[in-house]
């Protein structure tokens, strides 16, 4: 019994650092390793007859949002893909948030995790810089994607906008601790980590991506009273303008200099209007988890806005338009007070951790969800196979550090 016990807290504990550096891999490797903590999970907790989840007021909304996300098979059409590609991932993602929140041990075990991150950033720039100057990644092979004449890295990810939430969502927990770690060789480390990340990021001329770290800049400078970043980034916003390079130029020139349009692009937009439909069709509980992008085709607008014309089978490119459309406006908004609570704790979280690594490490995790969720303004990346766990890891990681509050005193 004690040895299973043993085993079991071994595979947690491992599995809980390696989903994220095999997230950069590929997904069958990162698949496999989240099915290990969540069999690892269960077998320790009934070995130990112990409750698996944490004590959290979320646990009443997480559980809200997944039988939501369930009683929406009601109005689904492809009853197969709600169950396994909506309830059923959801209910794993649900899980390794709650692994990450109560199965990481102590300061070693999240320094591990940092490292796993660091490390796979570090992969994914120097693929993506590979890819770019030879047209082949070397992890899987991918061509980078070329949009406007400029060469978009994406390195193991299917396109640059996937690889972009990825870096978008791990970035700043590396640039958190190359701002606030002590001096010598681990801030030397973390300082070079989180400029390949940029770099990286920058390489996939993504722009939800480059809002999302940019947005994160400016979180880390004004909440932390940065002022020499602060200065500097006024000085790239006014200068930016003139080293956009000359495709980009011409691009916010066709549209006008709309921001919408210039973030979005026209079929974006059209995307966006049709989904509306598709949610004044059931506005309460939605069509179905998992069934966006089959039933997009039966909701599109004739003409669509300014006569694009977009694909039958697509993503909304908006996690909330997506969510809203598949589980209904209740289950939208049962989440976004879910997300609501999430930052809330995370924040006394902060607050009530002493100052040193927790407490930076409690900051940067909270910079790293909003940095995901900007990114999810025109992405659906909640949605994607490949990323949407990455919120419920970061999730769960943030109020994993409630067990710290006290380790220095």
């Amino acid at each position: 019994m004690t040895r299973a016990i043993k085993i079991s807290d071994a595979i947690v504990y491992w599995s809980i650092i390696l989903i994220p550096f095999f997230t950069a891999i590929a997904p069958a490797p990162m698949n496999i390793f989240m099915v290990l903590a969540i069999f690892g999970f269960i077998a320790k907790s009934v070995l130990k007859k112990e409750n698996p989840f944490c004590r959290s007021t979320l646990n009443l909304l997480i559980l809200c949002f997944f039988l939501i996300t369930c009683i929406s098979a009601v109005n689904s059409a492809y009853f197969n893909d709600t169950l396994k590609g909506g309830i059923v991932r959801l209910l794993r993602f649900i899980l390794i948030f709650f692994i990450v929140a109560t199965q990481v041990k102590d300061k070693k075990h999240a320094k591990a995790i940092i490292f796993s991150i660091a490390l796979g950033l570090c992969l994914l720039a120097i693929d993506e810089i590979y890819q770019v100057a030879s047209g082949k990644d070397f992890i899987r092979g991918f061509s980078p994607v070329l949009n406007l004449g400029i060469v978009r890295a994406t390195a193991s990810f299917k396109d640059s906008n996937t690889l972009g939430v990825y870096l978008s969502a791990f970035t700043p927990i590396i640039l958190g601790m190359a701002f606030f770690y002590p001096r010598g060789w681990g801030k030397t480390i973390f300082i070079l980590v989180g400029f390949l990340a940029s770099a990286g990021i920058i390489l996939t001329y993504s722009r939800p991506t480059l809002l999302a770290l940019y947005a994160a800049f400016w979180f880390f400078a004004i909440i932390k009273k940065r002022r020499p970043l602060i200065f500097l980034l006024i000085i790239l916003t006014l200068l930016s303008p003139f080293v956009l390079p000359k495709q980009v130029k011409e691009w916010a020139k066709y549209v006008q200099y709309h921001p919408v349009r210039f973030m979005c692009n026209d079929d974006r937009i059209a995307i966006y209007f049709n989904s509306l439909n598709m949610i004044r069709s059931h506005p309460v509980i939605g069509l179905g988890a998992n069934t966006y992008m089959k039933n997009y085709r039966f909701y599109k607008n004739s003409p669509e806005y300014r006569n694009i014309i977009t694909s039958d089978y697509i993503y909304a490119h908006n996690n909330f338009l997506h969510m809203a459309a598949e589980v209904g406006l209740l289950g939208l908004g049962i989440f976004i007070w879910l997300l609501y609570c999430l930052f809330k704790k995370s924040a006394l979280i902060y607050q009530s951790l002493r100052a040193g690594f927790f407490k930076d490490l409690s900051f940067a995790l909270i910079v790293s969800l909003g940095s995901f969720l900007i990114n999810g303004l025109t992405e659906s990346s909640l949605y994607s196979a490949r990323v949407a766990g990455i919120f419920w890891f970061l999730g769960g990681f943030s109020l994993s550090l409630a067990k710290f509050i006290n380790a220095d005193k």
